[in-house]
Order: structure tokens, then sequence, then C-alpha cells
């Protein structure tokens, strides 16, 4: 292993300064464990970026002070009636984690603290309840001072912004977005247009999940955050698009028809415009939209297929070129802002901040962490054993910690080996060195050289887990200890209370909560057909970005899962990028087919059929070219081909090109007379 870097020490010795600083004010306050404060300066500092450190500050306090006054409310209330006091604890930890992991955004911090803090300040209290609001109290502040001091010395002292890590999040994104939109326009391999795809959209992911720290920065980036969120919107908004050129250059060469010439030269253009990066110039876009249009044909009853085909690729070509120039514009904007030139506000759409949300699989591991609690409260019930509170404890934290997981299993394990292993190191400063110690400058130099190691190897990925657990396991007994009262017997009891309770999380999260890569890919997947069942129905107009943030999210996690699967054959059948597609065109033709009466009632008809399909969809259902369905797009198509030439009109029919396409890849080409006969026939 290599030695500490520089970062890492800076990193690991800001987070002991601050450690010291709140024991120091813990001890000097007088409150009653005063190691709860300088555990919490370690935990809320994961990262180290100051902006991070303050937003899971603020959240850390917030959801302390929630778990406590909970603690306060039960413990007295059902002290009496240990089952009932037990299912009440065990009700409200599911109830917070099921919140916590419907919010998937740094705020979740708070509901699965309210969580947790209520079993760390009601289960050790029941054995004096009278004194559980001043413990709840103690307890607040001890971890309240941890997390100020934690600011406090990550916002002085050499403070670490966020923001070039959002930025180079930002620009890799961007660059990403190029690479696949070249490969499409440029026609290069399928292998490598799908990889490109597939890091984009985890891209995607991680920028929105890291740019909700930029906020709380205490640099210019924080002036950015509006013009962050909407470029991200914009990124979001190109892939549907990129994705609808690739698949209409595709039915255009299937058709047997090569392209014109002027195509041909057009997508060249746009590939060497966005091929310039941060040097093409935004204004560059109105010539090339111009040019775009002219190739575009225009509609008529006698249309042929490939006559909608090139509508429809001029139509999405077009998008594409205005989405990349609002991305070249914001990206200048965020520029400026960082500079400190002030920039007039920029409209955010607020709905389209989707994120995907598994109330099923959140509502599992709410039960999860309720049974083992329940199961421990059962066991320390029936044997009045001592260390039964410490059990209760671990369970509701490890139930909580790692329930974002699809098989939380391994990781619980993990930490359980590595308490364990923390155990001698835990009991030689409890029993061997602390008792010979008498001044804080001595206990300050006593602790430095584990925490210091420790911490630095949090920041190592390959050894992040190991060493927090090691780290942890050290701070936590402290914490958990009477430091003044410890001896052997109450530390070995304490101790296997934590192992217990870690050991009771993992045997039922193995039970009730995990779940394999395919079933997490498959649940992913079916609610995108839910969404998209939907939106065919949708009463009023619908909100495209919204639907496009969250199905880009949706393949952002079902990329790893794919890896992990064992049924690669039936989750790849289906594409999740191709499902965006469709909802991309299903929300466009609900905004047009308002705007065409004639048309209104084949379209409806068949939005019904497309509800009722994907109502029912299930993986790697094979393509039916005899379906109702299919004959009702081509009578669609039909009627607004027939109706007057409108701007609706095109809108509808670049719509129901993309849906046919999507749904119907290989079926035979659109017939104008006899989709017409077929309409009139119905």
């Amino acid at each position: 292993m290599k030695w500490v870097s520089a970062d890492e020490a800076l990193f690991s010795i800001k987070c002991y300064l601050s450690a010291m600083l709140a024991l120091y004010l813990a001890y000097a306050i007088g409150l009653p464990r005063p190691f709860w404060s300088m555990m919490t300066a370690y935990v809320v500092v994961t990262q180290p970026w100051v902006g991070s450190v303050r937003s899971k500050a603020l959240y850390r306090l917030g959801g302390t002070f929630l778990g406590s006054a909970a603690a306060v409310f039960m413990v007295p209330q059902l002290i009496n009636a240990p089952i009932l006091l037990s299912a009440a604890m065990a009700l409200w930890v599911g109830g917070c984690l099921y919140l916590s992991l419907l919010d998937r955004t740094p705020r979740s911090y708070v509901f699965m603290l309210a969580g947790y803090t209520a079993a760390l300040v009601g289960f050790p209290g029941v054995a004096d309840p009278g004194n559980i609001f001043n413990t709840a109290v103690a307890r607040v502040e001890e971890i309240g001072l941890g997390i100020i001091c934690a600011t406090v010395v990550h916002s002085v002292i050499f403070p670490r912004g966020i923001g070039s890590v959002v930025l180079a999040r930002l620009d890799k994104t961007g660059a990403d977005a190029r690479a696949w939109i070249q490969d499409v326009l440029k026609g290069t391999d399928v292998g490598t247009r799908d990889k490109d795809q597939r890091t984009l959209a985890n891209d995607i992911t991680q920028l929105r999940l890291l740019s909700t720290h930029v906020p709380f920065d205490p640099g210019n980036i924080r002036w950015t955050a509006p013009a962050l969120r909407v470029v991200q919107e914009r990124i979001v908004a190109l892939t549907p698009c990129v994705s609808a050129v690739e698949d209409r250059l595709r039915a255009l060469h299937d058709c047997g028809h090569e392209l014109p010439t002027a195509v041909k030269e057009i997508l060249r253009d746009v590939s060497e415009w966005i091929g310039a990066g941060a040097d093409a110039a935004p204004s560059q876009a109105a010539q090339l939209r111009g040019s775009i249009e002219r190739l575009s044909p225009v509609m008529h009853p006698d249309s042929e297929w490939t006559d909608m085909l090139m509508m429809s690729l001029t139509a999405r070509l077009r998008e594409l070129v205005d989405t990349y120039a609002e991305c070249l514009i914001l990206r200048k904007d965020i520029e400026d802002g960082l500079q400190g030139i002030s920039k007039r506000p920029r409209r955010r759409d607020e709905a389209a901040a989707g994120l995907h949300r598994d109330p099923g699989l959140a509502l599992l591991s709410a039960f999860a962490a309720a049974i083992a609690i329940f199961v421990c409260c059962a066991f320390w019930i029936l044997t009045a054993w001592t260390g039964g509170s410490a059990a209760v404890m671990m369970a509701a934290v490890f139930c909580c910690f790692f329930a974002t997981m699809d098989n939380p299993v391994p990781m619980i394990r993990q930490f359980l080996i590595y308490t364990a292993l923390s155990m001698p190191l835990s009991a030689l400063y409890l029993l061997g060195i602390m008792p010979a110690l008498h001044s804080f400058e001595m206990l300050a130099l006593a602790i430095f050289p584990a925490v210091f190691f420790l911490s630095a190897l949090t920041l190592r990925p390959a050894m992040a887990l190991k060493a927090a657990a090691l780290l942890f396991g050290v701070l936590g007994s402290l914490a958990l200890q009477d430091t003044n009262s410890l001896n052997l017997v109450s530390f070995i009891d304490s101790m296997l209370g934590q192992l217990a309770g870690t050991a009771v999380a993992a045997i039922v999260t193995a039970i009730f909560r995990t779940i394999s890569a395919d079933r997490a890919a498959r649940r992913i997947q079916a609610a995108n057909w839910r969404d998209l069942a939907t939106l065919a129905v949708a009463a009023h107009k619908p909100d495209a970005r919204a639907y496009t943030s969250r199905m880009l999210d949706r393949i952002g996690l079902l990329q790893p899962r794919l890896a992990l699967a064992t049924r690669r054959d039936d989750l790849v059948a289906t594409d999740a990028l191709l499902d965006l597609r469709i909802g991309n065109d299903i929300a466009g033709l609900q905004r047009a087919r308002r705007h065409l009466p004639i048309a209104d009632g084949a379209i409806l008809h068949m939005l019904h059929s497309l509800a009722q399909r994907f109502g029912g969809r299930l993986p790697n259902k094979a393509e039916d070219h005899a379906s109702p369905l299919l004959s009702q797009l081509d009578g669609a198509l039909s009627n607004v081909a027939n109706g007057p030439a409108v701007a609706a009109s095109n809108r509808a029919i670049v719509a129901l090109v993309g849906i046919r396409r999507g749904l119907f890849p290989n079926a035979s080409d659109y017939q104008p007379r006899l989709a017409t006969a077929e309409v009139q026939a119905i």
C-alpha cells in the first residue's frame, strides 16, 4: 500500500482538528458523552468538498433533531409496554427509511437520520425513561457540536470547493454527448455508439447528484446553480433527439434509398460544428437550422413512407441543433458566473427534475429494517441482556446505511468483519490507554495515529469501506461507552451487542430485502412501461422534459445491473433508450392532437391501444406485424396527412413515425392508399 498522499493527509488532518475541537468543547461544556461530538465530526465528512460537508451537516442536524424528538415522545408514553415501544420504534425507523429511499437526493439524509437517531437515543434511554428529555437534548448538543466544528474547520482551513469537480463532470458529460452525436452522424460502429450512449446516461445521473451540493459551496459556482440545472435538462433533452436521428438514418438506409447529397452535407456540417467543442459558435445554429428546414418535404395525402421518414429526420435534427446551441450558451453563462459576471437568470422548469422512485422496493427495505429491530428487541426483552440496546441500535443503523443497494448483505457482512477486527484496537484505547491519560492534550496525541491513517484511507475507493468500518468501530465504541465506569465485562458485552445487531441486520436483509440484478433491472423496465401507459392516456398536456429526465435516470440505473444480470437475453431485448424515445413521441403527439380535431379520434383510439400494450407488456415480447395497433398507427398517420397542413399536423406525423419505428421497426413501409382504405373501412 502506498504512503498517504498530500491530499489525503490534508483531509485527514482537517478531520482530526475538527474532531478534537468538538471533543474539547464537549468536555468544557460538560456534556455526558463527549465522544459523540468527536465521532460526528468524522461521520459528517465523507467527502473532501466544502459544499458536501455543509449540505450533509445541515441535513444531519435536522435529522438528529427529528429523531431525538420522536424518542422523547415515544419512550415515556410506552415505557410500560415494551412490545408496543419496540413496535413503535420499528415503525418509525421503517417509515423514515421509506421516505429516505423515495427522495434520492442529499436531502434524504434527513429522513434516514431521523429514523435511526430515534433508536440511538430511545433504546439506551429505556433504563432511565424519566431522564429521556435530558438525554435527547445532550445528544443533539453533542452531535450539533460535532457538525458545527467540522463545518467551520473544513470551510476555513484550505477549503476545497466542489466547483472544479462539478465542472469537470459537466465537461466530461458534454464530451461524451459530442462523441455519441458524432458517432451517429458519421455512422460509426453500432457497438461504439451503444457504449457512448450508456456512458452519457451514467454521466447525467452522476452530474445531477453531484450538483446538488453546489448551492452550499463557498465559491462563485454557487451563483451558477440555476444555469447548471438548466444545462443538465438540455443535455437530457439531447438523448431522445440523437436516438431518433440514429433510427431515422437506419430506416432510410433499410428502405434502400441513398441519402440525398444535401442531407449528407448537412450531417457533415452538424458533425463538424458539434465536434468543435467549446470553440463551436452558438450563432452558427441559425444557419444550420435554415439548411435543415429546406430539406424537409411538404406533407400531402399521397406522401410516401420515405417522405415521412425524411420529415421526421429533419425535425429531430433541427431539435438536436437547437438544444446543443442552448447547451453552448449555458456553458458560457456558467463560465461567466465563475468569473463574477452577472447574468440574467434563466427560467428553470421545475417539473423536469425527475428521478426514478421505486415505492415497492422502498417499502420492502422499510419492512426489513422494522423486522430486524423487532427481532433484536424481542431477544433483548426475553433475555434481559444488558447489551441488548447496542444490538438494536446497530440493527437500525445497518439496515438504513446500505438500503439503496440491490444486495446490501455483502457490505453489511464486511462491516461486521471489520468491526470485529476493530475490537482489539478499541479495547486498547478504552481499557489500556485512556485510564492512564490525565489531560486533554495527552488524549489528543494518543488518538491521533489511529484516526489519521484510517480517515486518510477512506478517500481511496478500494479501501474506503474497510477503513470506515475500522474507524467507526473504534469511534463508535468510544461514543457508546461510559468511559468513566468502563470495565472489561461491560466492554465485551457492548461489543457483542454491536456485532449481534449487525449480524441480525445482515440475516434479515438477506431473507426479506435482497434482490438480484436481473430482478432489479426488470423492476426498472416495468416502471418505464407504466410511465408510457400513463403518458398515453394523460388527460392533460404532459411534460416531456420530466418524463425524459426520469427515463434517463433509469437508463443510468440500468447499466450496472445489466452488466451483472444472468439473463441478458431477456433484458437487453427491451431497450430503455427506445422506451425513452417512444415516450418523447407520445408526449409530442399528445400536445399536437389538441390542434387536430379531425384526426383526434383516430389518434385517441391508437393511444388507448398503446396504453393497453404497455400496461400488460412483458420482457422479450415478440414484435407482431399483424397487430391491430400497427393498423391504428397507419390509420392515424393517414388521418393527419389528409387533414389541413398546419404546424401541428407536421408535429403529429413526426411523433407517429417515431412511435411506429419504435414499436414496429421491421414492419412493412406505410402505404398511404392502403391506410386510407383501412380507415374508411373502419
